[in-house]
């Protein structure tokens, strides 16, 4: 079987596998919301330029 010095390397292995999938999910999930709220805001201020020039 397993001695005990395997044991704890087979969970710090664990450990940070599923550190790194929850993190991939994160990730995956707020970067792509992150972009088009940046492309939503720039639109928004584009637009309110094009507003205030056309303005006497």
């Amino acid at each position: 079987m397993f001695d005990f010095d395997q044991y704890l390397g087979f969970l710090a292995f664990l450990t940070i596998l599923t550190i790194g999938f929850w993190l991939m999910i994160f990730l995956i999930s707020i970067i792509p919301y992150w972009i088009g709220g940046q492309l939503l805001e720039n639109w928004k201020m584009k637009r309110e330029g094009i507003k205030v020039e056309r303005k006497p």
